[in-house]
């Protein structure tokens, strides 16, 4: 179907159909986005995300009048699928999917198969305020990113517990395992290949195993079953210490949260160390909540955007990133009463008006300081999360 707008392409008579213009010439990529619509597929379970999600849609129809549609996600690797199979038929024009909330192995899947419109991450207006001395922002699950995705937020592994039974943080794996040992069914995690779910088995074996930096190679590089053994081994211990003796799992971390607000669990993790103030903040979470992370560390990455090869608004959607990646966004998207999620920019390098709104940000009753975050443990390499993943489905699978 033929999305650009007559309006739009009134604008862009120099550029034939579905051109866009180059990414570093600002000016013509605003002209050429008034009156495109871009389909962002992203993630759709969470009532706050979506809701940031419509107010980013609210910004960009009013500044550049570009119509922002959210379809919502269960799975990202189902558009994947959707791109590759319009390339396999051609449909290189035009396609159904403009902008990819994306991470990890679905980026390196798309970037390998020559699936994605690039590079303009760095040219966006924007980018002169990101961090990218100290944040991931440049490598994905150590795939380069070579400016084919734009960050948005950071994320980092934070566990939740309710301090009304669970006073004191868990420092490291082991002590999990043996809390789990005394006080049975009072933890689970989601059941992978769910993203969240998978992240807890990663943050495991980043514990357990003998040297982390086998990690950053792709797995077929690796003694595999050497490596994971320790973490095989671990799980055998834990799963029939979890809600429900591991014969069900909750499907996404919402639903964990769930289960924490009904009193059936006291311990659960979160990618986002603002999560717990945030649904504290409306009532999601009892008060009592608290957060903590392991004394060695723990998981970290960005979350990003990337366009499609066959987007036939290719500049609506750079301008969704730009904006994304604006000031006034990343304080609203730190804010704990509306996602709690880490910026990615270098908030002492912005204009002072800006610095100051960050300053002036209360980060909630269960968010842990900067300082307090500790040390981040990079990414494995995707490889792995795709293969623990599967093989965890397999070993401990619901129904298994």
């Amino acid at each position: 179907m033929l999305r650009t707008t007559l309006s739009a392409l009134a604008l862009c008579t120099a550029l034939p159909a579905f051109a866009q213009p180059a990414p570093s010439d600002w000016d013509a990529v605003t002209e050429a986005a008034d009156g495109q619509t871009v389909y962002w597929h992203a993630w759709g379970g969470s009532t706050a995300t979506n809701d940031f999600i419509a107010w980013i849609g609210d910004r960009v129809a009013d500044e550049y009048g570009v119509t922002l549609e959210h379809v919502k996600l269960a799975d990202t690797a189902d558009v994947v699928t959707r791109v590759l199979s319009e390339k396999q038929a051609g449909e290189d024009e035009d396609g159904a999917v403009d902008l990819i909330w994306i991470n990890g192995p679905n980026f390196k899947s798309m970037k390998e198969q020559d699936l994605l419109f690039g590079p303009f991450a760095e040219d966006l207006p924007n980018w002169q305020y990101v961090d990218v001395d100290g944040k991931t922002v440049q490598t994905d699950f150590t795939v380069p990113t070579e400016g084919y995705e734009a960050p948005w937020a950071m994320a980092q592994v934070v566990f939740m517990h309710d301090t009304e039974d669970l006073p004191e943080p868990l420092p490291t794996a082991e002590a999990i395992l043996d809390w789990t040992g005394a006080n049975p069914g009072r933890f689970t995690y989601p059941q992978p290949p769910d993203f969240l779910g998978t992240t807890f088995l990663k943050q495991m074996l980043i514990e357990l195993v003998d040297d982390p930096a086998v990690l950053q190679q792709p797995v077929d590089e690796a003694d595999y079953d050497t490596v994971v053994a320790p973490l095989w081994d671990y799980l055998d211990e834990l799963t029939p210490n979890l809600w429900r003796s591991g014969d069900a799992y909750p499907q996404t971390g919402p639903d964990q949260l769930r289960l924490m607000a009904d009193d059936e669990i006291d311990l659960a993790i979160s990618f986002s160390p603002g999560e717990a103030s945030t649904a504290i903040a409306d009532n999601r979470l009892p008060p009592s909540v608290r957060t903590f992370v392991l004394e060695d560390g723990t998981l970290g990455n960005a979350s990003f955007v990337a366009i499609p090869y066959n987007s036939g608004s290719k500049a609506g959607a750079m301008v969704v990133a730009n904006v994304l990646l604006s000031p006034e966004a990343q304080v609203r998207a730190q804010d704990p009463d509306v996602l709690g999620y880490g910026t990615v920019l270098d908030v002492a390098e912005l204009p002072e008006e800006d610095r100051a709104a960050f300053e002036a940000l209360d980060l909630g009753v269960a968010t842990l300081s900067p300082q307090d975050l500790g040390e981040v443990q990079p990414e494995p390499h995707p490889s792995w999360m795709t293969r623990i993943s599967d093989d965890w489905t397999d070993r401990y699978g619901a129904g298994r």
